[in-house]
């Protein structure tokens, strides 16, 4: 990261898509930073990454001018120069918020109004830092020094993906004033509890002279009369909307609240009819020029160099043109203008005779686990997958709705002033367990009466959770069977992580319940996607196979039968709160975000066995 050729600290690729993206705040120790829009990145420095399925959906959803996804700009090497050129290599951001607090004084100033300045450290980017020049204590009693300047822990944020400092001046006047006196930051008590902190003015005035306000008003009802409207700013944008009409709020500089990421993710499946004409399809950027074998031979050479297309080597030069020639010809394009991207997973999940050796995709079938065989219809091991992710934009107040389309999120904040030509992306390679689920045993579950009553329920709760944020009730429930395995996909995820050794955060669930198309779909793939070593190690696949699953399941069945929190969360009613979950909690069904595809929502144990409040609505009877 960078800041005006100031190098400020380092994040890894990957949290620049899930924590650190564009618009999104970074806490460093001395220093708070924003990152900026994509369009001020070196999009040279960014490597593509093909997956044609996935550009098709990003397109569906930003625009047809999106040409590429590609990686975050990085240093492929620990041991940089720090004066040379490569360790600029990053990501530009700009301290943010502006306003800055002295540790000593309290002083409250923007950062570029002189009274501070920055310190940089070369070697130690992160103990870069602000200090207050002339500061002479709390007491304006002592020798002036340098004095370390904080970032001022307050800013505004709205539901429309806007951010913007907090309007000290305003806030403590109790409206717009002239006064250009000192702000002051002080608290009063013990605790840092928001009464304790306060703010006030030592201008000169005489109506302002000493006024303060505790920052507890800027919270809640209260901050409704005593903070301005929104300006529409945003920051990493350098740009401010004409009108808002969102109310702005009062947040703390690290919440949570004020970045959450809108994502698509694709698995990488096989599209070819064989490992090299997917090799060919998947590098085709690289062959899209060629037009001999001898064109071939060098082009293969410099990726073996550059690896950037792992696997391309084992192939003769001849065999990759023959390949090449194919994909002209239309081979292989079938599928890339498809837009819907698990339709085509389960597919090839599915499928009689499924892939087995492709550079992404190794797949193995095993029987069904001893005693389910009436429950699940076939489990599939992925030995070798990849994923790959990619960055739309965010919200800001509110997690992004999880609808069909990802068009209809109006509050959706852009990557970019201008409609984006890329977007930032990065991938992931892994491993898994596909389990699909016997449909005529699911159907004739969804005809229980027990299973009727609780989708109405989790509908109640649907429709009233959507209504208070004024969107359309009748949109985005995903249905029972979802529901059902989505549990299940919770519950098998958390024994997992119990034996496989695996991080509990980097297994991951898909969850196939499509019921629109001709053939329904009833499945759910766990999968390790992590960036780093974890999701490569063997640990996951072991523990599909028939004796380890049917032993796995069998206990995560049983420690769903009775939570520590019942009764109260076997007769939790999703409907009369407003909630989307029912028999579900924490300590029995809850889950890392970052495993969940649906933010822990649509989930009841009931569907899967006898609790204490319901009995007619589990799936898995007599085991």
């Amino acid at each position: 990261m960078t800041t005006n050729r100031t190098p400020v600290g380092e994040v890894r690729p990957s949290q620049l898509l899930w924590t650190y993206g564009p618009g999104a705040l970074i806490d460093l120790p001395s220093l708070s930073v924003v990152t900026l829009g994509i369009d001020q990145w070196e999009k040279d420095r960014c490597q593509p990454v093909t997956e044609p399925r996935l550009l098709t959906a990003v397109r569906k959803v930003l625009g047809q001018q999106v040409d590429s996804l590609r990686m975050p700009p990085f240093q492929k090497s620990e041991h940089v120069d720090q004066w040379s050129a490569e360790a600029n290599i990053g990501v530009p951001v700009r301290p943010f918020p502006r306003w800055m607090r002295c540790v000593k004084c309290g002083l409250l100033s923007p950062f570029d109004t002189g009274l501070f300045e920055i310190k940089e450290n070369r070697f130690r980017p992160e103990r870069t830092r602000f200090v207050h020049k002339e500061c002479r204590g709390s007491k304006n009693d002592q020798p002036a020094k340098d004095a370390d300047a904080v970032p001022a822990r307050f800013l505004l944020a709205c539901r429309n993906g806007h951010l913007d400092d907090f309007p000290w001046r305003y806030f403590v006047h109790g409206g717009n004033s002239s006064c250009k006196g000192k702000l002051r930051f002080f608290e009063s008590g013990a605790s840092l509890q928001t009464e304790n902190l306060w703010v006030r003015c030592d201008g000169d005035n005489v109506h302002c002279r000493g006024v303060s306000r505790s920052l507890a008003q800027a919270f809640g009802k209260a901050g409704k009369e005593n903070l301005p409207g929104c300006r529409g700013r945003h920051p990493h944008l350098d740009h401010f909307d004409e009108e808002c009409d969102e109310e702005a709020r009062a947040v703390l500089l690290g919440s949570t609240n004020s970045w959450f990421p809108i994502t698509l993710s694709a698995l990488a499946i096989p599209q070819a009819k064989d490992p090299l004409g997917q090799l060919v399809q998947d590098g085709w950027e690289f062959f899209d020029d060629l037009d001999s074998e001898t064109a071939v031979a060098v082009t293969v050479k410099a990726l073996r160099k550059t690896g950037a297309l792992p696997g391309i080597d084992k192939y003769s030069a001849s065999d990759i043109w023959t390949a090449i020639e194919s994909h002209r010809n239309g081979g292989g394009q079938d599928a890339i203008g498809e837009a819907d991207i698990k339709g085509p997973e389960w597919d090839v999940l599915t499928a009689t005779n499924p892939p087995s050796d492709y550079p992404h995709f190794m797949s193995k079938t095993v029987t069904t686990p001893p005693g389910f065989e009436k429950h699940i219809g076939r489990v599939l091991l992925l030995e070798r997958l990849r994923e790959v992710n990619a960055l739309l934009g965010f919200t800001r107040v509110e997690a992004p709705e999880v609808t069909s389309d990802p068009s209809e999120r109006p509050q959706m904040a852009s990557l970019a002033r201008r409609k984006p030509d890329w977007v930032p992306a990065n991938q992931v390679h892994g491993e898994g367990i596909f389990v699909q689920f016997n449909e005529d045993a699911v159907q004739a579950w969804e005809a229980y009466q027990g299973v009727k009553h609780v989708d109405q329920m989790l509908n109640k709760g649907h429709r009233g959770w959507r209504n208070r944020r004024s969107l359309a009730p009748d949109e985005g429930y995903p249905g029972i069977r979802y529901a059902m395995l989505h549990t299940l996909s919770h519950l098998l995820i958390r024994e997992l992580a119990l034996e496989c050794g695996y991080n509990a955060a980097s297994i991951r669930e898909r969850i196939y319940a499509n019921t629109s198309g001709e053939s329904h779909q009833a499945g759910i793939l766990i999968y390790t996607a992590a960036a780093d070593s974890d999701g490569t190690l063997g640990g996951l696949v072991d523990l599909g196979k028939p004796e380890n699953l049917g032993r796995l399941l069998r206990q995560a069945l049983n420690r769903s039968k009775i939570c520590s929190s019942d009764p109260l969360c076997s007769e939790h009613d999703p409907g009369e709160d407003g909630s989307l979950h029912a028999a579900a909690c924490h300590a029995c069904s809850l889950v890392a975000e970052t495993s969940c595809e649906q933010g822990n929502r649509y989930l009841d144990r009931s569907l899967l066995v006898q609790t204490l409040d319901r009995g007619d609505a589990a799936f898995f009877v007599g085991l």
